[in-house]
């Protein structure tokens, strides 16, 4: 049938018919002997194309073949309507137009740095939920000194004892923990000594390859300038996890108020970790990817549609995370331990008992555990209104997935929300808890970097409608 159908078409078209027959050489059949005459038979003579069919299949296998492979090696490829980037993408990626790399030296330099900022990424994220695994297990106060450079731990039964000792002298011990053996102490010791060390390798990690890429001429200045900024606030949050236990190495008030680190101060220094996070994942993925994913003008459309309401959803996404933060330096996640009412009631009683009234969002734990509680609710709203309101509008099939999955996120992290308030925060949940409100965050970032507006060059190259293919 497909033979029948070519007969017909070089009958019809005797210029094409002699092109083809005059450039059999050209595609490296001269071996074959075909001779113009011969070829152009085949537009006047049956007889002559059917004896010649063969010829002609092979010719046009081959050349397709041929030039299927020289295609590959100019770097153009077949486009996919469910692959992030696309031709058009693509091309500008190559021409490097209307782009402002991150990194210079290509598309490996590109993949090393992006790499290495995504590792460290990760090994930020590991430090948040070793935190959080520190404090739920009441182990950060057991270091009593701080040294920046950090030390040797003990290794003899002598130092031991000289470590116990100095904890004896705290308020935790004396108030909380006495009676504590030393094996016990050796447990917590061990927990705050792996976190504060777990972070030291981390400005060990990240320095490095900062240097090496540097001293490569990877790294443009706009980079340089953005990494030295996060490097600097890594450098500050050992600082300010100290600052943060030294505010629980001190009496408190009243001998009625357990020792604890202050809610500001801790909030501080997870919001700082958060900071820090956020800024190396962001920056990995503009590294990465230089371009959103878009595959027509409708899709950017779409995009700028969804970005309207996906700001300030991720907005309200990390006030909630910090607003936990303060339910955690209050330990205010072991009162009220049901839900959905505070007790016996929707509203306890007293949420306005400090004065001054502020006081009350950021110390009281009623209005603490509270706020946390509304802010969840709404949060799990926003995400889903964003799914909702986005379901109709024309969009990249990669943000579609996204918007969907960082629904899931959000259903997956109230119920462990609640199922910590319940279970009266194991140290189980209680750290799963804190890992998918960074796992959350993350999502929303990603969707936030997905839907930037692209280059001018790439809007120039994109259809108005994505093709199907």
């Amino acid at each position: 049938m497909l033979e029948s159908r070519l007969i017909t078409f070089l009958r019809r078209n005797k210029d094409l018919g002699h092109k083809i027959s005059s450039n059999l050489g050209k595609w490296g059949f001269t071996e074959t002997k075909i001779s113009n005459e011969a070829s152009f038979s085949i537009l006047n003579q049956k007889r002559c194309l059917y004896s010649s069919r063969n010829i002609i299949r092979r010719t046009f296998v081959n050349y397709g073949l041929r030039s299927f492979h020289q295609l590959n090696h100019k770097g153009v490829h077949r486009t996919s309507f469910r692959k992030i980037s696309t031709v058009a993408a693509a091309s500008v990626a190559e021409n490097k137009e209307g782009l402002k790399f991150l990194v210079t030296a290509g598309p490996h330099a590109r993949k090393a740095v992006g790499i290495w900022l995504f590792a460290s990424a990760a090994w930020v994220f590991s430090m948040v939920v070793l935190g959080g695994v520190t404090r739920l297990t009441r182990s950060g106060l057991s270091m009593t000194d701080w040294k920046f450079t950090g030390s040797l731990p003990p290794l003899t039964d002598e130092d031991w004892l000289v470590e116990f000792e100095k904890y004896k002298q705290s308020p935790e011990y004396k108030r909380v923990n006495k009676g504590m053996n030393i094996e016990d102490f050796k447990f917590i010791y061990w927990m705050e000594y792996a976190h504060r060390m777990w972070g030291r390798g981390l400005g060990i990690m990240f320095a490095l390859p900062f240097s090496y890429f540097l001293r490569k001429g990877y790294i443009t200045v706009r980079l340089g300038l953005r990494l030295s900024g996060l490097f600097a606030l890594g450098a500050g949050q050992g600082l300010i996890g100290w600052w943060m236990v030294k505010s629980g190495l001190e009496e408190p008030a009243s001998e009625y108020v357990e020792p604890r680190v202050s809610p500001y101060r801790l909030s501080a220094h997870l919001t700082s970790a958060f900071a820090i996070y956020c800024g190396l994942f962001w920056t990995a993925l503009s590294v990465v990817m230089p371009e959103p994913p878009a595959e027509s003008l409708a899709c950017v459309r779409g995009a700028a549609k969804v970005k309207r309401l996906a700001i300030p959803v991720g907005i309200l996404v990390g006030i909630t995370a910090i607003s936990g933060a303060f339910v955690a330096g209050n330990d205010a996640g072991r009162a009220f331990n049901t839900f959905p009412k505070m007790g016996d009631k929707w509203i306890p009683d007293d949420i306005f008992s400090m004065k001054p009234l502020i006081r009350n969002f950021f110390e009281n734990t009623s209005t603490v555990q509270l706020d946390h509680r509304i802010l969840a609710t709404a949060t799990l709203a926003a995400i889903g209104g964003l799914w909702l309101s986005t379901r109709k509008v024309d969009m990249h099939p990669a943000v579609r997935h996204l918007i969907g999955s960082t629904m899931g996120m959000a259903a997956l992290q109230v119920t462990l929300g609640i199922s910590t308030l319940l279970s009266y925060v194991p140290v189980s949940l209680g750290t799963a808890h804190q890992a998918g409100a960074l796992t959350l965050l993350t999502f929303m970032i990603l969707l936030n970097h997905t839907v930037r507006r692209p280059s001018p060059s790439l809007l120039k190259a994109l259809p108005t409608v994505a093709k199907m293919v």
